[in-house]
């Protein structure tokens, strides 16, 4: 991107269709989105890079395959959205509700997600080296098969999520929830479990958390629940 370029504003409550975004996108010039209503426009395979978008309403839009590669993202709504093999290669979402998105094969290499809405979003065939998660619900969300090996995750809530065949390698879980999560195949060796609740797991999971670190306090309440008296 060149420097001290000025990007094109589109002001809040309008609602630009796909044709006048893609005429912003041709001129190679980042754009910044506030406040526009983007509800259901087909936005597939544009290219967005380094665009802003503030307080924008994309639900049930499409960005199947849509470069957005060092977009900016606060306070969206993209409930619904199909961002299928989308690339958010060093994006920064904060604030936003993705709500059961559809972000399968995606690009998220060094993307960051915080304060965000993931609830049911499927996550799966992710590229995610460097991905960042602070403080955002991942609730009943698939993510069979990524890879979380050596992050450091914060307030993150995985809750009945789906994370079988994930890889939890040496990462670190602070304040983090994998209560009644999915774990089957998942791999945590050298993970801290230290700070995360664990709560609702069963004993044919206990095989992932081999060589993991876990308090003396959280293995109690596991042999609790597997059904083991502790004394």
């Amino acid at each position: 991107m060149a420097e001290n370029r000025t990007p094109d504003t589109v002001g809040a409550g309008s609602r630009p269709d796909r044709s006048e975004l893609a005429a912003l996108a041709a001129r190679e010039q980042p754009a910044r989105l506030s406040g526009c209503d983007l509800q259901g426009l087909d936005l597939s395979r544009l290219d967005f890079s380094d665009w802003t978008f503030e307080r924008c309403n994309l639900q049930h839009a499409q960005l199947k395959g849509a470069i957005l590669e060092r977009t900016s993202w606060t306070s969206c709504s993209a409930a619904f959205a199909d961002m299928t093999a989308a690339d958010l290669t060093e994006a920064k979402l904060t604030s936003c509700d993705l709500n059961n998105a559809g972000l399968r094969g995606a690009k998220l290499t060094a993307a960051s997600f915080i304060g965000c809405k993931l609830t049911g979003a499927t996550l799966t065939e992710t590229r995610s080296l460097d991905t960042c998660f602070r403080d955002t619900l991942l609730v009943y969300a698939k993510l069979r098969g990524m890879s979380f090996r050596g992050m450091h995750l914060e307030g993150v809530d995985f809750s009945q999520a789906d994370l079988g065949d994930c890889d939890f390698r040496d990462a670190i879980l602070a304040g983090v929830s994998l209560r009644e999560a999915s774990l089957k195949g998942a791999r945590f060796q050298g993970a801290d479990l230290r700070g995360a609740d664990l709560g609702g797991l069963r004993l044919g999971d206990a095989a992932a958390f081999k060589g993991a670190t876990i308090s003396r306090e959280q293995a109690g309440q596991l042999l609790r629940e597997f059904g083991l008296n502790v004394r």
